[in-house]
């Protein structure tokens, strides 16, 4: 029912706390469907992926940059929240939530997407326990190679 791809975002979304893999896989995906539009809901998601990695390593300007863009599209798209599985008004207030807790350059905490379909949540769950990581977990800071991935992995 929903693509593979957001299945494993999601994923690591909530279990492994992986924003960065989250960015890598949805950017595959986005490229495939419509590379050149950069107002796309997927580019979204990245986003909202990629400024909760900046805020964790303490990078709130950038955090700040990303969850104002990532909310432009969210709200761009609004009608589609709900086709992701997603609750359109808890989405968007959890947007809300983020942006002003960078913009008070509160610490990082894990949050979790509003999930209302029960399919997606399961298939959510099952690839986490496939990978033996916890649904909505919380992020574990102290794991450098997560926190820091962009600097360490080994394709730079």
């Amino acid at each position: 029912m929903y693509d593979d791809a957001y299945v494993t975002y999601l994923a690591h979304f909530t279990g492994t706390r992986d924003y960065f893999e989250c960015h890598e896989i949805l950017e595959e995906r986005w490229k495939k469907e419509t590379p050149l539009d950069r107002n796309s809901i997927w580019v979204g998601f990245i986003q909202l992926a990629v400024s909760l990695y900046h805020q964790r390593r303490g990078n709130h300007v950038g955090a700040l940059r990303l969850i104002k863009k990532a909310k432009q599209k969210f709200h761009l798209h609004h009608a589609l929240i709900e086709n992701f599985g997603l609750s359109k008004s808890e989405m968007l207030k959890t947007l809300d939530m983020l942006e002003s807790n960078i913009q008070q350059k509160k610490a990082y905490q894990s949050i979790s997407l509003p999930i209302q379909d029960k399919r997606l949540t399961e298939q959510v769950r099952q690839k986490c326990s496939k990978w033996n990581c916890a649904f909505n977990s919380k992020s574990d800071l102290s794991d450098h190679y997560i926190v820091h991935k962009h600097m360490l992995r080994h394709d730079n």
